[in-house]
């Protein structure tokens, strides 16, 4: 069946133009706080960030339907030299938005992605006990649930057309808490100054966590990576971006150029929205 996707150019502190229960997954990697890499000094302390986070926690409750899941790609920050317990705050967060904490997998990259850095490499110059900071090859995927999932509610050719793949979900260890995963790297011509997650993160929870033709939602959605890989997989999406000039870049990665509504080949739908009223 033909997907729809929808960019709504905003901030997801607010999500008013979705419907209350009309989403069936949320999968999102949030800003990183103040990163020099990403978004740097965008927020004027952490507890403007938490706050956002909380207000974006409320709303993905409100629209997500009973039972479904919300995932969060975060990790704890460093910013000069202070290490922030996101990932805990966050947790609590959720769950005081109503949600039910489910799982935690942690997202190894490559080894050789980092090497000794600045950090790390403080023990170097001064090998002797006090000295030590390790530098993190690790994120976390945090998993929440609302209330509990009925699983009789699916009927039954829906079931088996968005049936996992077991060889693949045995080849790649997804049943482990431990995913190895190789992260976006440097110089990709469409993740240029985003903080990218790789595609094989949200894929693998789409295809977990989600069934064909149902909607998956992604509060930060960058790049539009979510918004692709559930095109790919027969959902629709629905994806909240606070910078508009990201539009041009969405539509070419889920595939529909900026004269695109619709391609002509299995009639699935582009729109993106801004808060002042303009539709493209």
């Amino acid at each position: 069946m033909p997907t729809h996707h929808k960019l709504i150019i905003g901030n997801s502190e607010s999500m008013k133009e979705i419907e209350d229960e009309s989403v069936h997954l949320m999968v999102t990697s949030p800003p990183y706080f103040n990163a020099p890499f990403d978004y740097k000094e965008l927020y004027d302390d952490y507890e403007q960030y938490l706050a956002i986070l909380e207000k974006m926690a409320k709303e993905t409750y409100r629209t997500l339907q009973k039972g479904r899941i919300a995932v969060l790609n975060i990790d704890d920050m460093l910013v000069k030299g202070e290490k922030f317990p996101i990932v805990a705050d966050a947790t609590k967060i959720f769950q005081n938005a109503g949600f039910r904490y489910r799982d935690r997998i942690i997202w190894k990259k490559p080894d050789g992605y980092l090497r000794i850095s600045r950090r790390s490499g403080v023990m170097l110059q001064h090998p002797f006990p006090m000295y030590y900071y390790p530098d993190n090859l690790l994120e976390s995927i945090i998993i929440f649930q609302k209330g509990k999932f009925v699983y009789k509610s699916i009927p039954q050719e829906v079931r088996e057309s968005s049936k996992v793949n077991i060889k693949e979900f045995q080849d790649n260890r997804w049943y482990m808490t431990l995913w190895n995963m190789t992260n976006v790297l440097p110089g990709s011509r469409l993740e240029k100054d985003i903080a990218a997650f790789p595609k094989e993160l949200p894929y693998r929870i789409i295809t977990l966590f989600s069934y064909k033709g149902e909607t998956v939602l992604d509060p930060f959605a960058g790049s539009g990576t979510t918004l692709k890989i559930a095109r790919d997989l027969g959902r629709n999406s629905i994806g909240i971006e606070i910078k508009g000039e990201l539009e041009e870049i969405i539509r070419e990665k889920i595939g529909f150029g900026t004269d695109q509504s619709f391609l002509d080949d299995n009639n699935d739908i582009f729109e993106a929205i801004y808060r002042n009223g303009e539709i493209t």
